[in-house]
């Protein structure tokens, strides 16, 4: 069976299972689901959930497109214009009510280059999850950490380090002052098949990162959903969300590609708050616990023994 034909009905399945899970957790709140085509070739479902009992608003998208390489695509990959291409990835964003349980960000796709023959000229993996909390719990950031590396260390030691620096360097607000949008997680992307690495192993490796999103963070929900909180700490996780928009509208490669390519905009937007705000000049009172953020916000190490 080719990785297309694999990889596909994983992340349907996988689309299913954190949707079940996400629900369960809620208990209140259910996923709309929009399914919609692709002018030009393929389609997606497109879930999104709001104002439940503990998620404020998430999505969880799969999309599966094909055809004619979009002109700015062909640009970018230096080939011919008439290039066809495949696409097939899932994506979601979680937004929790409560300021104690962190957002979360994951995707996992697969891309497929044709010649003119039809023959696959390119292929490539990419996708990684990663933590954005607005109170520390260093207990919550090394589950997150560890569940990760335990996907990635039967691929290679050498692995989970290596995404984790590039998921460190990536969810960067350089506009603000290189601050790190949240402690990260791992993000990896151009995964090819060569010598040593088949693109078996590559869909295997990307089918244990996916397997690996709902035991890294439901946990973490179930742990911290019920705390008390103050409108003090909502005004606090409404001005970090801020930063969030940022990042997605300003640096995510993902964002300005769909943006240019004339994606579906409710799609490509679904990771956004449904509440955040911008304050001039705000800095937290020192010693608080929401300047102890700002120090986490750094990289460092979450899976030390």
């Amino acid at each position: 069976m080719s990785i297309k034909d694999q990889f596909i009905p994983f992340i349907h399945q996988l689309q299913n299972d954190i949707c079940g899970a996400v629900e369960a957790i809620d208990g209140k709140a259910t996923f709309r689901e929009d399914k919609w085509e692709r002018e030009g070739g393929g389609g997606g479902i497109t879930r999104v959930i709001a104002d439940g009992n503990v998620f404020q608003k998430g999505g969880v998208n799969t999309s599966v497109v094909h055809g004619k390489l979009p002109p700015v695509m062909a640009q970018q990959f230096k080939v011919a214009d008439n290039s066809s291409f495949l696409a097939a990835g899932i994506s979601l964003v979680i937004h929790p009510q409560n300021p104690y349980v962190p957002t979360v960000h994951a995707n996992f796709r697969y891309f497929e280059l044709y010649g003119e023959n039809g023959e696959i000229a390119d292929s490539w993996f990419g996708g990684g999850a990663d933590l954005t909390p607005y109170y520390v719990f260093e207990e919550d950031g090394s589950h997150f950490h560890r569940t990760f590396k335990a996907a990635c260390d039967p691929f290679g030691q050498e692995l989970y380090p290596l995404y984790k620096k590039h998921c460190d360097e990536y969810f960067v607000n350089k506009h603000r002052n290189n601050e790190a949008r949240g402690i990260g997680g791992i993000f990896y992307d151009y995964l090819r098949p060569q010598p040593g690495r088949t693109a078996e192993q590559l869909l295997q490796f990307q089918f244990a990162n996916g397997n690996a999103f709902i035991p890294s963070y439901l946990p973490l929900v179930e742990k911290r959903k019920d705390l008390p909180y103050t409108e003090a700490q909502v005004h606090w996780q409404e001005y970090r969300r801020g930063r969030y928009v940022e990042f997605n509208l300003i640096h995510d490669r993902g964002t300005l590609f769909g943006l240019k390519t004339n994606g579906r905009i409710e799609s490509i937007l679904m990771s956004l708050p449904a509440k955040a705000r911008w304050e001039y000049d705000y800095h937290p009172a020192p010693g608080s616990p929401e300047a102890e953020l700002l120090e986490y916000l750094k990289p460092r190490d979450w899976v030390k023994e």
